[in-house]
């Protein structure tokens, strides 16, 4: 798979929560640290995501905010 996103994280999901139409994906990328995907139920279906597949977590963002307290 070519893509031109550059933030590609390596890990294995850990959960896989459907909702009504949309499904979060849980994937582990070491040192405890768990991205978050939602997605909608069709592209689970259609990729088979499970849990303890190797997948990658690809971020394309236009924005990033960051919060202090």
């Amino acid at each position: 798979m070519k893509i031109s996103a550059r933030n590609q994280l390596k890990g294995t999901i850990v959960d896989v929560v459907k909702g009504a139409t949309t499904s979060h994906i849980r994937i582990d990328i070491g040192s405890g640290v768990i991205i978050t995907a939602s997605i909608t139920n069709e592209a689970v279906d259609e990729l088979k995501l499970a849990k303890g597949q190797s997948q990658l977590a690809v971020i394309k963002a236009g924005d990033v905010m960051v919060g202090v307290d």
